[in-house]
């Protein structure tokens, strides 16, 4: 399979001449990097026995190196490629803040609007607090809510008009902007000010706003959209007898801001792109400064397995995590949704960027991911000697 050659938005690259297994930008620094990381790759998903998965590395504008590994099912006949689409599960964030982000520097909504001024029927136990829950808190993940406040009634399938009666319920561990919980079902209220500011559907805004305009032509939201694809990869949970097929279910689907957008390793490295800044007439720098400015502080991921040793500070901007990585920012998001694993993160210091998909509930994404950033930044460091 060969790439087109407009992969590489509005220029032209070498690397979309080659096949994508080969595909490398000999002239780049990290182009040794990134052979050793395919390597690694593919060791450790043999290791694991995890069926499939994908992976991207990018600087600037270019593709350094995209492979791909396994089976879309396991033991099926049809190989992952590059155009192969997974679910992103919280890596649909990313891509709720950026739209919200757009809306937010077009003066169309602000980050300081309460909620409540967008979903009405929104309330707590404490009535005051819901009333001060704005936008920047339900983006940044500050809203003083419990963490993962009623997933279980998304694990459930149940619907979100019930689920945001049962917010009336809840009591806040702390006042909006004071600390940090991670939220699915109350990050996705942000779909109903995009809606109602945009006058168009969450799905659209997607599409003319981020799909279209970067070229993302496999990319899509929502189970339905997942299920007419031919080229997907299926999910796989791991059991005590190795992983097993599972059949996807729409509940987080319901929560498209949070978990349902879906795409493959190709779409990715167009995503990587933008956010390096290689697409301003699409995503602006100031909105990309906007989306990874650290807010609240996520003192829980500075103990991530992998991880913990090379994290000096962790945060959470609109949409993104902002780490300290050995006094490096990397901007960073992962998820995790039944049977696939998601994982993005970039350095805007050495414009470089990397994503990797799975079809298989594994962390050997997040330990791959650790070495391939401290072995970039040590690449830095040598250079500048």
């Amino acid at each position: 399979m060969f790439f087109k050659s407009t992969f590489i938005i509005g220029t032209f690259s070498l690397a979309a001449l080659l096949p994508f297994d080969q595909a490398s930008a000999t002239s780049s620094n990290y182009a040794s990097l990134s052979d050793n990381f395919a390597t690694d790759f593919k060791r450790e998903l043999k290791s694991e026995k995890v069926p499939g998965g994908a992976f991207v590395i990018v600087e600037n504008d270019t593709l350094l190196k995209l492979s791909t590994y396994g089976k879309r099912r396991k033991n099926g006949k049809y190989n992952i490629n590059a155009d192969t689409v997974f679910r992103l599960a919280s890596v649909s964030k990313t891509f709720a803040g950026t739209l919200a982000g757009l809306l937010v520097e077009e003066h169309k909504l602000d980050w300081r609007q309460p909620i409540v001024s967008f979903l009405p029927k929104f309330t707590l136990a404490e009535r005051q607090s819901a009333q001060q829950i704005s936008l920047g808190h339900i983006i940044g993940h500050s809203t003083g809510l419990w963490p993962n406040s009623y997933d279980n009634l998304i694990n459930a399938n149940v619907k979100m008009p019930k689920i945001i009666d049962k917010f009336a319920e809840l009591t806040p561990m702390c006042k909006p902007g004071v600390c940090y919980g991670y939220q699915n079902v109350a990050f996705s209220f942000i779909q109903t000010a995009i809606e109602k500011q945009s006058k168009q559907s969450y799905q659209q805004m997607l599409q003319q706003r981020i799909f279209t305009p970067l070229d993302m032509s496999s990319a899509s939201l929502g189970y339905d959209a997942f299920q007419q694809t031919v080229n997907r990869a299926e999910p796989h949970v791991k059991t005590k007898s190795g992983f097993k097929r599972v059949k996807v279910k729409p509940n987080y689907y319901q929560l498209a801001p949070a978990a349902g957008v879906n795409a493959s390793i190709t779409d990715m490295s167009k995503w990587l792109m933008a956010n390096l800044g290689q697409n301003p007439e699409v995503l602006s720098a100031n909105v990309i400064m906007d989306l990874t400015t650290p807010g609240i502080k996520t003192t829980k991921e500075l103990r991530r397995r992998d991880w913990r040793k090379h994290l000096d500070s962790a945060h959470y901007g609109k949409g993104w995590r902002v780490y300290q990585f050995e006094g490096r920012q990397l901007i960073y998001h992962a998820g995790w949704v039944a049977g696939y694993v998601a994982e993005i993160s970039y350095s805007p210091e050495l414009n470089i960027g990397m994503a990797m998909l799975l079809n298989g509930e594994s962390r050997v994404a997040t330990k791959l991911s650790a070495e391939f950033w401290q072995d970039a930044f040590l690449i830095a460091d040598k250079l500048k000697k």
